[in-house]
């Protein structure tokens, strides 16, 4: 497995943070690194498999990945990214309590992936560029002005997924894709679930047509196909099994759509020919 060093992006032994723009970020192998890193979904879509898991990424996602976590990107389309990278808490030199405003695995479950509203991924931006802006300096006013501009990312990014309250269209279109993130096999009714979160299905087609490209059932479709996808390759249920858990009621469909995706059938991931190449 490919592992990142440190000394191959940050600036300087010391520097605390790091900017690693990835426009476009292609699919890229299995990895992890001896640092920590933010990953910003600036547009586009992809697949980030973290962990062995699937998810669906597109612009406004957040990912928080420890220097131990393994994972890749696949089937990108567009995707752009700009990833933060930081040293452990223990190695900011101004600061403490870092870990405070990070993500905490609580019984075996760590939050790795959140979604922003597209105003705080502008203020997000705006904090990058700051980032970006001095990279080089590494006397103590310069290291420790990238540490005060880390936390309020950290700090921003914290208060944007608890926010509650009133929402922008584009905050309720957030939180409607992750509930299909953990909804995916259920039957969807497009016009109740615009409905639950104070949507119109207008809306809801030119929103997401923005920011990935997709129809809203292309989009689910596209969801179901990954899950399934991961279930062919790490599962041993039959393919039909695996249809209908990922929310498809006829198999045949399902074999045509996921042909349609991945230029391969169900059967040929199940035999591993995508990996080997056959």
């Amino acid at each position: 497995m490919t592992v990142l060093h440190s000394v191959d992006f940050f600036p300087s032994g010391n520097a605390p943070v790091a900017i690693e723009p990835r426009l476009p970020q292609g699919a890229f192998p299995e990895h992890h690194h001896d640092f920590h890193e933010i990953v910003i979904v600036e547009h586009g879509t992809g697949i980030h498999v973290f962990n062995g898991q699937p998810y669906t990424i597109s612009g406004g996602t957040i990912c928080y990945v420890r220097d131990h976590d393994r994972h890749l990107y696949e089937h990108t389309d567009n995707l752009c990214l700009t990833n933060v990278l930081y040293r452990s808490p223990d190695a900011f030199q101004f600061l403490s309590g870092l870990n405070q405003l990070l993500p905490q695995e609580t019984e075996g479950h760590y939050p790795s992936h959140w979604r922003v509203n597209q105003s705080t991924l502008n203020q997000v931006r705006q904090i990058v560029q700051q980032l970006e802006q001095d990279d080089e300096a590494s006397d103590a006013p310069a290291l420790a002005n990238r540490e005060m501009l880390f936390m309020q990312l950290l700090v921003m990014l914290r208060r944007s997924s608890r926010a509650e309250g009133a929402l922008n269209n584009d905050a309720r279109l957030s939180q409607l894709l992750a509930w299909l993130e953990d909804h995916f096999t259920e039957e969807v009714c497009w016009e109740s679930l615009v409905a639950r979160f104070s949507l119109s299905l207008r809306t809801l087609h030119r929103q997401l047509k923005q920011q990935t490209g997709l129809t809203p059932q292309r989009y689910l479709n596209r969801l179901r196909l990954i899950k399934a996808r991961h279930l062919l390759r790490h599962g041993d249920q039959s393919v039909t099994d695996i249809a209908y858990q990922c929310g498809f009621g006829d198999s045949n469909h399902f074999s045509t759509l996921f042909r349609r995706e991945f230029n391969w059938s169900p059967r040929d991931i199940r035999q591993g020919r995508d990996v080997s190449g056959q």
